[in-house]
């Protein structure tokens, strides 16, 4: 029997960039099917309310944006939450920061299950809405594609594109969900 596996997208999708997380998760069910099949969810700004989900899973791939020092907007990272790079901050927006306490709680409870995190860094855009991203986001996707289908094969699911629906698409209309 395969492990339980869900893909998480977290994000402000009010905030251009800052809701990538959840526009990963949009487009990965909108455009891939999955083998052995994944759950994908979009779990918004929620945080500690996600912590129920969480542990349920014994694997989870985190999408969402990170705050780093020194790196260009739209640069992709992939790790093991317990294995940040060091230039990871984790000081961004408030859901950021929120989904960095859910984790370390959840963890401190005993509770977090095998944690994979890949995520973008963002244009901050600041109290500004938008639900388009920025060039440098839209040209990250291929990257962070990789990324998602590297972690899911080391996890043992393949990834078989079904569709071709563009990123900034899937972004302009991911409040109606998918």
């Amino acid at each position: 029997m395969s492990e339980k596996i869900l893909i998480l997208g977290i994000g402000n999708i009010l905030f251009g960039d800052e809701g990538i997380g959840v526009h990963l998760a949009h487009y990965l069910k909108k455009n891939f099917s999955f083998f052995p099949s994944v759950d994908i969810i979009d779990g918004g700004t929620m945080a500690q309310q996600l912590i129920p989900l969480i542990t349920s899973y014994e694997k989870v791939l985190i999408l969402d944006c990170v705050s780093a020092k020194g790196v260009e907007i739209g640069s992709v990272y992939a790790f093991d939450f317990k294995d940040a790079p060091k230039e990871i901050t984790w000081a961004g927006s408030a859901h950021e920061v929120e989904m960095l306490h859910t984790l370390r709680l959840t963890e401190f409870l005993g509770d977090l299950p095998k944690t994979f995190i890949v995520g973008l860094v963002p244009f901050v855009i600041g109290s500004e809405t938008t639900f388009k991203l920025s060039s440098e986001m839209l040209n990250a996707l291929e990257t962070a594609l990789k990324a998602i289908e590297t972690r899911l094969n080391a996890w043992g699911v393949k990834m078989q594109r079904t569709d071709h629906v563009a990123l900034d698409c899937i972004a302009e209309l991911s409040y109606k969900g998918f």
